[in-house]
């Protein structure tokens, strides 16, 4: 009997093949109390294994492939990095001496007590990393118990071969990338896990969060991959498989014609231009942004900048890494939008005092700009390391979380102050253009205020959606609810872009709905001509824009616009969607 399992897609496509189970993951953690003199030599065994993990770790950094993702390195660089923290490498070794109790116990205590304080956090991105640290405990506790890391790989896998694991964790996409693995899918993970960036990036379907896959599967068993619509389908009927094979052989052939466009103007039949931004992290997607043909940057998240260390970093450290971003753009627009931290997302330098404790909801407490202006020492320093960025080429300041026309001139009024210390200086500085991120109602709202003294405005739909609606969509309960094509959603959408482009001033959409292609005609429609999207998903939405005609999408947007009836609103965009896949 065929077996049908939902889980979160990472990477796409479709594949056919047979189940390889992967065993990982910590056996039974022993617990035992220790005399007080066998705690010296239970510290130092605890000490060494984190030390063979560290050697471990490094290996495989250095062995990855050339060809591997360019994120491979940066995620094992932050495993390292979890690995050296006091917390993992300190903590436990105060327990052990504390509690007299042996070293793999003393690990698990302290990782009950880290994974309790990561589910507490918030923001999605940051509380998948608990799946981080779960996997440098995963290799301190192997390390303890004397056996080995590596993935049960017997180097004779057959070009279908599907990995079946509780998880997979980048070190061990090291192992993998060289054999021939048709995709893989996993129990645990989300959209933000690194786990599904390195789908993503592999270009290799995988299903991750399938909860019990593993359990289900046997051994050499028929599966099939769909990393489109985030199914796994175990033992198929040949009915199923059939159809299937012709998705797959769809799916490759479609590929194939969208590579076709990387170089092709993303205009319309009408002949509107539309400009395809990405949105990035750090230094490496430039790489990949310039393989999709992106125009430019249309959101750098500099987050990665302040996290996972122990100091503020300096002016001229910033410097450096936006010159860079620049220089490899040449020419091309980078926004940068300053650091965008909170209550849920605190580097370690901040201390005790930087943000109010007892928060009941983070979301709605000392972040995004809120917190830049209560720490002006830290918001002139970017600021400053950005505007002498800009003596290289073009780049636009963008700031987040803006409410109202207040924040913003305290913004405008720090911006003067930086450009005046740098003069002061007698340092370099370029013009830069400033705007500010449109994801709060109040600033959808008042946005024609906003625009008198600003360049340009993004709308960042993912929190937009959130505090229109009042959903938290990390929360299983409610995640329902959150609904991109809600009315209210696409009311304040269409009001902030028509307004703009009646302004002159430019406006883009950076959040989700920029990428999803069933939301590109309708932005269209609504007069938008700028979207900035992860660059995976550029080359889909160019062939939308390439046949579409603006003329006649107005004119549906308008009849759709005309409904409050979520229901009949998705429906219409459906059929406006429909019209498109018939062409």
């Amino acid at each position: 009997m065929s077996i049908v399992l939902h889980g979160v897609s990472a990477g796409k496509g479709i594949a056919i093949g047979r189940a390889h189970l992967v065993t990982r993951g910590m056996h039974e953690v022993p617990q035992y109390d220790l005399e007080p003199s066998d705690i010296a030599g239970e510290t130092a065994r605890y000490e060494a294994a984190v030390k063979a993990t560290r050697r471990e770790l490094e290996q495989l950094r250095s062995a990855i492939p050339e060809n591997a993702p360019t994120e491979l390195g940066a995620f094992i660089s932050l495993h390292l990095m979890l690995l050296t923290d006091v917390t993992l490498s300190r903590e436990p070794v105060d327990i052990i001496e504390e509690q007299h109790i042996n070293a793999e116990w003393a690990l698990k205590l302290q990782t009950d007590k880290l994974a309790a304080q990561f589910d507490e956090i918030d923001d999605a991105y940051l509380r998948e990393r608990k799946q981080d640290m779960l996997q440098v405990v995963e290799r301190i506790h192997n390390n303890l118990a004397g056996q080995g890391n590596e993935l049960n790989l017997d180097g004779n896998l057959l070009d279908d071969t599907v990995l079946v694991a509780n998880d997979i964790s980048p070190a061990d996409t090291v192992y993998f990338k060289e054999q021939r693995i048709a995709a893989f899918v996993t129990d645990i993970g989300g959209p933000t896990s690194h786990t599904a960036i390195l789908g993503r990036s592999l270009n290799i379907p995988s299903v991750i969060g399938l909860s019990n896959a593993r359990k289900l599967i046997s051994e050499n068993e028929w599966v099939i991959v769909d990393g489109i619509n985030g199914v796994l389908i175990i033992n198929p009927d040949e009915l199923v498989l059939n159809e299937y094979r012709a998705r797959a052989r769809e799916y490759r052939a479609r590929a194939r014609e969208l590579n076709k466009i990387k170089k092709t103007a993303a205009t319309t039949e009408d002949g509107v231009n539309i400009e395809l931004l990405a949105n990035i992290e750090s230094a490496e997607d430039i790489k990949r942004l310039n393989d999709m043909g992106a125009d430019g940057v249309g959101l750098f998240r500099s987050e990665f900048l302040y996290l996972n260390r122990d100091t503020m970093p300096s002016e001229d450290e910033q410097y450096a890494v936006y010159a860079q971003f620049v220089k490899k753009l040449k020419g091309k627009n980078l926004t940068i939008r300053t650091v965008d931290l909170g209550v849920d997302k605190n580097p370690r330098w901040f201390g005790q005092n930087a943000t109010p404790n007892g928060s009941l909801n983070p979301a709605l407490g000392l972040t995004g700009i809120r917190l830049c202006l209560a720490e002006p020492v830290m918001f002139r320093t970017q600021m400053r390391a950005i505007l002498r960025a800009a003596v290289h080429g073009p780049v636009k300041m963008m700031w987040p979380m803006i409410t109202d026309i207040t924040e913003l001139k305290q913004c405008l009024v720090h911006l003067e102050t930086a450009k005046r210390q740098l003069a002061e200086r007698d340092e370099p500085f370029g013009e830069v253009s400033v705007g500010c991120m449109i994801e709060i109602p109040s600033a959808a709202l008042t946005v024609a205020s906003l625009l008198k003294h600003i360049d340009f405005i993004s709308i960042g739909t993912n929190d937009l959606i959130q505090y229109t609606l009042s959903v938290d969509r990390g929360d299983d309960a409610v995640s329902y609810l959150y609904q991109p094509g809600h009315p209210a959603v696409l009311k304040l959408i269409q009001h902030v872009i028509r307004t703009a482009n009646r302004m002159g001033k430019t406006v883009s959409v950076c959040g989700e709905m920029a990428g999803d292609t069933q939301f590109t005609r309708l932005l269209l429609g609504m007069g938008l001509r700028r979207f900035s999207m992860n660059p995976n998903n550029l080359l889909a939405v160019k062939d939308i824009v390439l046949h579409s005609n603006t003329l006649e999408l107005e004119n549906e947007t308008a009849r759709l616009m005309r409904n409050e009836d979520p229901e009949k609103v998705e429906k219409l965009l459906k059929a406006m969607n429909a019209e498109e896949e018939a062409v």
